[in-house]
């Protein structure tokens, strides 16, 4: 029985939104799902999906808060 559990970060898809639709939650289920079928055989009725979504302060990389890090990025060189 396969579990499969997605991280999202919780900034949606658009700016406008901070978090995954249901809709979308519903298509990536579905999509890993029948993945798992097609490539594994593994029936749909035995396949787990959970999605948990990480708040934005809640992770990062580079060392920093993902917020600092993408401020870093965004700085031109020498500026």
């Amino acid at each position: 029985m396969p579990i499969v559990n997605i991280l999202l970060t919780r900034e949606g898809s658009t700016p406008e939104r901070d978090s995954v639709t249901p809709e979308e939650k519903a298509r990536l289920i579905k999509g890993v799902s029948d993945l798992l079928l097609e490539v594994l055989g593994k029936p749909l009725e035995s396949t787990f999906v959970t999605i948990q979504e990480v708040e934005l302060e809640g992770w990062g990389w580079g060392g920093l808060p993902a917020l600092e890090y993408r401020k870093l990025r965004a700085t031109p060189p020498g500026g």
